[in-house]
């Protein structure tokens, strides 16, 4: 992120040599996480799961190691002048001119600046101490330069299916089976998809691995035309085989959405692989296409460059106070025109809620190393964020300056905000609902009902199911975002209602039906969802699961008992017919 012109100062062979040692941490960062993606292939392979999620987990962690151990080694090379400004400003030079030539330097940019503010704790931005720019995309290679095979289409189509497959070297089941289904299915969506016939098929070198499956993501090419396809990968008792094709931009955009965990993929230029990827999806935020590939700080990075390029070149644009309830926990504000959303905790929280800001801070934690399943929005958490005061409206100003007081201020012109969360902005769903007709309404009735179930499979209890703590995406999907009452399923103790005796039919609940910390009554979930009849009985219709607490306690057991509850993350009409 430059900003202004180089400022040209004499060599300091110290400085030469801090800016060396930090493009090797770099290197060796780079490596390491290389080193644990590239076994999700031998995970796949041996179907092994549970370490598949510890090396996940391993690889979130890492940069943060690597951060600290590289903060160890410049102060042993630097001493006293760890913190010197004339040296850093110098170091910066010379960094620049050591990353000029290489793939993926700006996320060795990224590196440069975590270390940089972790030194000088920056408030805003130093642009002599750090990479900043707003108006540049990250990297300069095309579409093309992403490491690929070319499948010309001169032929049989199941010949050239089953030369992909072939060259993926998996030991498959059926491969040939596989390719026969494969082509078949490609064949009759091709109308569908606009294109008149197959050209070539283009797949991505690396193989991307996410929880138990893998894909091969690669594009079609027919006429002018290019086309996304993603063909899904499990690895069932007797071999691996096809288990979907994806052709749909909307089920490939959710594949690499901001709910997902991150792709294990073994790619050498990070930028050309995004290039090509949102080449097929151009309308994917670099900042999800960067994290979803697990380079989460690289993600944070776009991020801020889109959020304050875009107060940049609008002027008139405001901050204002999210649509939705307020919350209890935290004060949510947005931009009007770009689709992100602020989340602050406050001070001091409103009863009943009775947690503590490390608690929430420490759920959110939770989530950034936990499967999502799709339906948890990933969340970037930012310190020292700088706006003009000019573009907050009046009432979140003065909102923010008394509910967040512990870590809003003003300086100047500017309010500084010294930590918050920033999301994808997603429609509140008790909005949502009164909004759209009420065909669309059961249907996001019904995929709500289907969250809290994709989230018990992933060990997740929600806590708080009021549909304001849940959005609606793009696409229709129920995504929770309300993370301050989550907790692991394990941790919850699910009870029936006991029955009600004659004296307490004039009492309120709460003084006769005992609550212990744990205790969770889903036959209870149903009296707080505040919606029409018709909604609450198309959700209970579709899923009267969630309102029993022996399938609650059942997917306990089974969580307990080490099954695996399969969320896939695509529609079963991605499926390929057997």
């Amino acid at each position: 992120m430059e900003v202004g012109a180089i400022t040209t100062v004499s060599v300091d062979p110290q400085a030469v040599a801090a800016a060396a040692l930090l493009v090797d941490a770099f290197a060796d960062y780079n490596a390491r996480f290389a080193d644990i993606t590239r076994r999700a292939r031998r995970r796949f392979e041996r179907r092994d799961w549970r370490q598949a999620g510890v090396d996940a987990r391993a690889r979130i962690d890492l940069y943060g190691i690597c951060i600290r151990e590289t903060q160890g080694r410049l102060d042993v090379l630097l001493d006293d002048r760890l913190r010197s400004r004339a040296l850093w400003i110098a170091l910066r030079q010379a960094y620049e001119q050591q990353v000029a030539a290489l793939a993926d330097r700006e996320l060795y940019k990224t590196w440069f600046n975590s270390l940089s503010r972790r030194h000088f704790h920056t408030r805003g931005v130093a642009p002599e101490l750090e990479f900043v720019v707003l108006d540049r995309e990250p990297y300069t290679e095309g579409s093309d330069a992403a490491a690929h095979q070319c499948y010309r289409a001169d032929g049989d189509l199941t010949v050239l299916c089953d030369r992909l497959l072939a060259d993926a070297g998996f030991a498959y089941a059926d491969r040939a089976g596989c390719a026969a289904r494969l082509a078949s299915t490609l064949t009759a969506r091709l109308p569908g998809m606009g294109v008149l016939a197959i050209e070539a098929i283009d797949i991505l070198q690396a193989v991307f691995y996410r929880e138990r499956r893998a894909y091969l993501v690669g594009r079609l090419r027919g006429g002018h035309r290019r086309h996304p396809l993603v063909i899904a990968l499990v690895h069932a008792d007797d071999g691996v085989r096809v288990d979907a094709l994806l052709t749909a931009r909307a089920q490939i955009s959710i594949l690499f959405g901001y709910a997902r965990s991150y792709f294990h993929a073994d790619i050498d230029n990070v930028g050309a692989v995004v290039a090509f990827v949102r080449a097929l999806l151009p309308h994917k935020p670099l900042e999800e296409l960067y994290t979803v590939l697990g380079r989460a700080k690289q993600g944070k990075t776009e991020r801020y460059r889109r959020v304050f390029g875009h107060l940049a070149i609008h002027a008139e644009e405001r901050l204002v106070p999210a649509d939705g309830q307020r919350g209890m926990v935290m004060a949510v504000f947005t931009l009007r025109d770009l689709p992100v959303v602020f989340k602050l905790i406050r001070d001091r929280f409103a009863a009943p809620k009775d947690t503590t800001r490390g608690e929430v801070e420490a759920k959110y934690r939770l989530v950034f190393r936990h499967d999502r399943a799709g339906r948890l929005v990933d969340t970037q958490e930012f310190r020292q964020l700088r706006f003009p005061l000019r573009q907050i409206d009046p009432l979140l100003r003065d909102e923010l300056l008394t509910e967040c007081a512990d870590t809003v201020s003003v300086e100047g012109d500017e309010l500084v905000i010294a930590h918050c969360y920033v999301e994808h902005r997603l429609r509140p769903m008790d909005l949502y609902v009164r909004e759209v007709g009420e065909a669309e309404a059961c249907r996001a009735m019904c995929d709500y009902g289907q969250a809290i179930k994709d989230l018990a499979g992933s060990n997740i209890f929600p806590g708080d199911l009021l549909l304001k703590n849940f959005g609606i995406s793009r696409n229709g999907r129920a995504v929770f975002y309300d993370y301050d009452e989550l907790c692991l399923l394990e941790e919850c103790r699910f009870r029936a209602v006991p029955p009600m005796r004659e004296e307490d039919e004039t009492r309120p609940l709460g003084e006769w039906l005992y609550a212990a910390p744990a205790d969770v009554f889903p036959e209870l979930f149903v009296n707080f969802l505040g919606v029409p009849p018709r909604l609450r009985e198309a959700l209970c219709a579709a899923h009267p699961q969630i309102f029993d607490p022996q399938w609650w306690c059942a997917m306990q057991a089974r969580l307990r008992a080490g099954e695996y509850v399969d969320v896939a993350p695509y529609p079963a009409e991605a499926r390929l017919s057997a």
